[in-house]
């Protein structure tokens, strides 16, 4: 029972003194490896080996859960609306009916005039789209309301709607954890007063749409004899494990969603539905608990209730901005982070001469390379991944 000192060897004093010297060093960082180790194996390995959720209805459904064990009850949450317009998709006649390609949320706050005024001037910009593309797109902000300076600001907001009469506000504070009331703001809204819109896109007021690019691949989608059905496309996240640190901003804690990983996602910076999707999403919101306030999720959650998948493409960016070359432009559809360059990116990546650059087998060739230079660097994390390169 008793250890007799004279017989341990040196290497064996080392092997002792490292095994307790790591021991330590994970007691202390825990927390960092279950958050960036642990916690995504686990739910790796719920994604692709286990891949089921089929817990999202029973423990999601709002009549199912009506009564909870701990007496809380699930209700939907609807909120008036300050600001609406709900002839926005409607014809010269004020019917509705006009052939919408493409409607644009972009999900704002009160006090971004600048943002707002940016987006009008460049890519969210109707007659441009219209004179230039030939297409028929809308575009909203949805709003909420300031917490501070209630008063002051919607003053400020009834006077710039009556400018432009392109913003949609309902009574509920204007917070992160209120982004899911946004989402279900922007669902229920197509579903009045936009339903005949083939595609409904969804933004954050900091990215960068490249218009022309993107109409140019909707209408390639639309050639599809079969039609466009079920159709969700962004920067997808799958298996993405909830964030347990109390700290950060999307912290799930364990009574909320106890499970070790959230249904594939979007990112919640831009992505595009079908308007099928955009009325299976509105079904899903019906009958959903809308408790999850990270929106990204919710959305992963109400496509997966309705057996919608999404599909990823290269160049919607995810959380990061793309690089600034036009071998990059050629190709883009949204980046992400131009709260203060939109007009000036605008410029660069709409210039007729952008298209001359990848024109031909040389300049194909040059553009590959650049782009595979910029995208497939060892630790590159901004925006698209390294196959975009080659796409």
């Amino acid at each position: 029972m008793f250890i007799n000192f004279r017989r341990i060897h040196k290497c064996q004093v080392v092997q002792l003194l490292t095994a307790c010297m790591v021991l330590c060093v994970v007691m202390v960082s825990w927390e960092e490896l279950d958050h960036h180790v642990v916690s995504h194996l686990r739910s790796y390995t719920h994604r692709y080996l286990i891949n089921s959720y089929d817990f999202l209805n029973s423990n999601f459904n709002i009549t199912s859960n009506r009564h909870r064990k701990d007496g809380a009850t699930n209700v939907l949450l609807t909120y008036p609306y300050l600001i609406n317009h709900p002839g926005k998709c409607a014809r010269g006649d004020g019917k509705s009916g006009d052939d919408v390609l493409l409607l644009l949320f972009v999900k704002s706050s009160p006090e971004n005039f600048e943002r707002r005024q940016a987006i009008r001037d460049t890519w969210g910009n109707e007659s441009f789209v219209w004179s230039e593309l030939g297409a028929t797109v809308r575009m909203v902000f949805a709003l909420g309301v300031d917490a501070q300076q209630r008063s002051r600001v919607q003053r400020a907001l009834l006077q710039e709607d009556q400018t432009y009469g392109d913003l949609i506000q309902q009574d509920f504070l204007d917070t992160f954890h209120n982004l899911t009331a946004k989402l279900i703001t922007q669902f229920h809204w197509v579903h009045d007063y936009c339903p005949q819109a083939r595609f409904l896109m969804s933004a954050d007021d900091d990215i960068f749409v490249h218009m022309p690019n993107l109409v140019k691949y909707l209408r390639q989608l639309l050639r599809n004899k079969s039609g466009v059905k079920d159709f969700w496309v962004g920067h997808v996240h799958r298996g993405a494990p909830p964030v347990r640190r109390k700290e950060s901003k999307y912290h799930i804690p364990y009574d909320l969603y106890p499970w070790p990983s959230y249904p594939d996602y979007t990112a919640g910076a831009g992505y595009v539905v079908s308007g099928d999707v955009a009325a299976k999403i509105y079904q899903a919101t019906q009958v959903l608990n809308s408790s999850i306030y990270i929106d990204d999720v919710f959305m992963g959650i109400c496509a997966k209730a309705m057996g919608v998948s999404p599909q990823e493409h290269v160049y919607f960016s995810g959380e990061g901005k793309a690089p600034y070359h036009p071998c990059i432009y050629d190709h883009m559809i949204t980046s992400h982070g131009h709260a203060t360059d939109v007009r000036s990116l605008w410029q660069a990546a709409t210039d007729p001469a952008v298209y001359g650059k990848s024109r031909g087998f040389m300049g194909n060739l040059y553009c590959t390379a650049v782009r595979a230079m910029m995208l497939c660097r060892p630790y590159y994390q901004n925006s698209y991944s390294c196959k975009a390169a080659f796409t």
